[in-house]
């Protein structure tokens, strides 16, 4: 399964639809995962984008927007879909991960710090796409893509400039990469980043 993952697009679908029509024509997506801020964005997706979209609600959405949570299941195991501001991501990852392996999954997708990271921690696949809109990590806009097969999980963070021009990211065919384990503390250092905004 090819799966495109997005969050934090706070109603500015612009870079997306630039995204996902190069993906379409190139190298499609099974399904999108959108993780929240703004659930209505994910709404709007789903009625444009003719493939499946799975999609929680945010900090920034009402609490009558979609669910916390979604377990999202592919050939290679189940993922925890969530924004992450209930599981404190913009602290540590401790409580995502908990929730995640009490869930059965073997990994978890989230936003809300609008950094883009994907790593291999203790057994636990982690993706956050970062943001395509409003990324707090100099990155110009960030998205993910997952592949998924029988026994196997690709991904990759794709950098919005490079993936519209072919620079420096294998095109939107590459097949990606295997999460790298982060060095010790250098996965909270990572996604550490306040809310204070």
């Amino acid at each position: 399964m090819r799966i495109l993952v997005v969050s934090d697009t706070h109603k500015n679908l612009n870079r997306f639809w630039d995204v996902f029509e190069k993906l379409k024509r190139e190298n499609p997506v099974q399904i999108i995962v959108h993780c929240g801020d703004y659930y209505e964005d994910a709404s709007a997706i789903r009625m444009r984008a003719g493939v499946p979209v799975t999609a929680v609600r945010g900090n920034c959405d009402g609490d009558f927007s979609g669910e916390s949570y979604v377990i999202l299941e592919t050939e290679a195991g189940d993922f925890f879909v969530t924004h992450g501001h209930m599981e404190n991501v913009g602290h540590d990852l401790q409580k995502l991960c908990y929730k995640a392996e009490e869930a059965g999954c073997i990994g978890a997708i989230f936003g809300h710090t609008h950094r883009s990271a994907y790593v291999l921690a203790e057994d636990m696949y982690l993706m956050n796409p970062g943001s395509l809109q409003r990324p707090r990590d100099g990155s110009g806009g960030t998205f993910g893509i997952l592949e998924t097969g029988q026994g196997s999980v690709f991904g990759k963070i794709y950098r919005y400039e490079d993936f519209m021009s072919d620079k420096g990211s294998g095109g939107p065919g590459g097949s990606g990469k295997k999460a790298q384990k982060p060095a010790s503390g250098r996965l909270s250092r990572m996604l550490n980043y306040s809310d204070r905004f």
